[in-house]
């Protein structure tokens, strides 16, 4: 199984319909890919199911950046481990499971160290409002962490989603002035 093959995929045009093309494959070397398919939200912000959400992350994203592609792709890998049926399901603790399983999925793969530590960060705080008084990580990867986030949040139901992306603009412009201050 070719890690090779798996960036090829991952930093493509279209990412997300180099997925689907590929997605025999994509199953055999990731096959914790599988449950996320056709196991619904059931959740009024969620309009697709946690696959079709996934590509859809995948799409907003619109980056040949692996990093982040590989965090896309991993980021509620383990909902369908991790969800509470209440009057409304829940995912609570969604990213831990989700960046534990990453961490093993690309252990098992082979992948080097760095880029492990970097796609199990993007995944754990994919969910994370980001405290720009107290940044946990290099610039570079809250920068990655924030278009994590605006592709997770674009690709909720469209008019659930105002407050979250008026923060994360927010956050946006306040990080922006930050790094042109270390400039």
């Amino acid at each position: 199984m070719s890690k090779q093959h798996i960036k090829d995929i991952l930093t493509k045009d279209n990412v997300a319909e180099a997925i689907t093309e590929n997605i025999e494959y994509m199953l055999k070397v990731i096959p914790e890919i599988k449950p996320m398919i056709g196991f619904e939200h059931k959740h009024p912000h969620h309009h697709l199911d946690v696959w079709e959400h996934t590509l859809e992350v995948i799409k907003n994203l619109n980056t040949r950046d692996y990093e982040l592609n590989m965090a896309g792709l991993l980021h509620d890998i383990g909902k369908p481990f991790s969800y509470q049926d209440e009057e409304v399901r829940h995912f609570h603790g969604h990213p831990e499971v989700s960046a534990q399983m990453s961490e093993e999925i690309l252990e098992r793969l082979g992948f080097e160290k760095e880029f492990i530590n970097h796609v199990v960060y993007l995944v754990k705080t994919h969910d994370t409002v980001i405290d720009l008084n107290n940044l946990d990580n290099t610039i570079n990867m809250i920068q990655k962490r924030l278009k994590l986030q605006y592709a997770d949040a674009k690709a909720h139901r469209p008019e659930k989603v105002g407050k979250r992306i008026a923060l994360l603009d927010e956050i946006s412009e306040r990080l922006e002035k930050i790094v042109e201050l270390e400039k």
